[in-house]
């Protein structure tokens, strides 16, 4: 493996200690970025257990930031850009003006692994 590594079942070890951005932030950014996502894939993207992602998710719902729709066996996620963050340190701030932080182009994206390539090749 490159850099990262992993469990016996495939999945990313998750990170150990603090970070910047909570999962609840992560799981929803993972979600603006692919409306279509598989909470597997949520999972991997985040180094979180899919059912981590699973309660991740009913809380957004339940509280009114994502909602989804079933398309087959598949599910659609919309997320409501104007609702604001629930803290009190963050009021007037919107799910939109943490997203634009937190969701960017994958092309222009950086990843640890991707700067070892680059200093092992040239």
């Amino acid at each position: 493996m490159d850099g990262l590594s992993e469990s016996q079942n495939g999945v990313p070890e998750p990170h150990t200690g603090w970070t910047f951005v909570t999962n609840h932030a992560r799981v929803l950014a993972a979600i603006a970025d692919n409306r279509h996502a598989r909470i597997r894939d949520i999972a991997a993207h985040c180094r979180l257990t899919e059912r981590a992602v699973q309660k991740i998710i009913a809380d957004l719902e339940r509280d009114g930031y994502l909602s989804h729709t079933r398309e087959g066996r598949s599910n659609i996620y919309e997320i409501d850009p104007g609702k604001v963050l629930r803290h009190p340190a963050e009021a007037g701030l919107t799910v939109a003006s943490l997203l634009s932080l937190l969701v960017q182009d994958e092309a222009h994206r950086t990843h640890p692994d991707d700067e070892r390539r680059r200093q092992r090749t040239g």
